[in-house]
């Protein structure tokens, strides 16, 4: 699998002069084309700095970042880049412009210069890529947060981005509207070979991704799968942050003497453990 984006010896300060600091540096990490990859980190730890250099957004002081072969350095590559790499943010109301969901979704591919019949191909195409189908004609603004999400998701879609970069996507959402994003965005990698970034603090969106980065001071503290992760609760306690619910329980029940396989991560895995560990006992 080839690398879709690539952080080379980055540096990244804010501000000027007495006020300079610095958010990241000398900071490396390569994205795999196709991968899903969550990253974590506690607020100011760098990571949304990181997901806006992931487009472009945000240049480096120092180092390069490299999406598909093409430095984000290169003015004359910046609106390719930013097709390539598509971006969507805490709040849907920021990125919905448009009266009418399908002009909304049209802004896009008719800015990239998309004739009108292709571009309203690509609309409906990415509405039912996020199950949006029947509301192209209603009013962004008059939707649940979690279809306005989606239909930011269908606007990043409809410019044939190769991967998404997901800020926060759910932190304004309530559960219902967590499920169906997250629901949307494996399903984007798994069906679609999307290439995924998830920036979250919710540590159950991780579940299912390929790996886990854990980003502390602007530095990678943690890359694994996410049962590997997740094992080292006590580390990731002491940096702020906490683990999926699950396995805080079955933590919890080994800390008391249930045998239990501390691999697990979704409710059904931890459901079986459980079971299994009571069942062997004669519970």
């Amino acid at each position: 699998m080839d690398n879709f984006i690539e952080f080379k010896n980055v540096t990244f300060k804010y501000g000027e002069n007495d006020n300079e600091k610095t958010v990241i540096d000398s900071f490396n990490l390569a994205i795999k084309k196709g991968s899903f990859t969550v990253i974590l980190g506690h607020n100011g730890s760098g990571k949304s700095t990181i997901a806006k250099l992931m487009n472009g957004l945000y240049k480096p002081n120092n180092g390069e970042v490299i999406v598909d072969g093409i430095s984000t350095a290169d003015s004359d590559k910046e609106i390719e880049i930013k097709r390539k790499v598509g971006m969507v943010f805490q709040n849907p109301d920021n990125q919905l412009l448009a009266s009418i969901v399908e002009d909304d979704v049209a802004f896009g591919p008719e800015n990239l210069g998309c004739p009108p019949d292709e571009s309203k191909k690509r609309v409906v195409q990415s509405l039912k890529a996020v199950n949006m189908s029947e509301f192209i004609n209603h009013s962004p603004h008059h939707l649940s947060g979690g279809q306005k999400q989606r239909v930011a998701i269908a606007g990043v879609l409809a410019m044939k981005s190769e991967c998404i970069v997901f800020d926060e996507p759910t932190s304004m959402l309530d559960p219902q509207g967590r499920g169906e994003i997250i629901s949307t965005i494996e399903r984007l990698n798994r069906e679609d070979g999307i290439t995924v970034v998830l920036i979250t603090h919710f540590m159950e969106e991780a579940a299912n991704a390929d790996r886990v980065i854990v980003i502390d001071d602007g530095k990678i503290v943690a890359d694994d799968i996410p049962k590997n992760v997740f094992k080292n609760a006590p580390f990731l306690k002491r940096i702020g942050l906490d683990v999926p619910k699950t396995t805080d329980l079955v933590l919890r029940l080994k800390e008391k003497g249930v045998n239990l396989d501390l691999n697990v991560i979704s409710v059904e895995e931890a459901a079986e453990s459980i079971y299994k560990a009571f069942h062997s006992e004669g519970i």
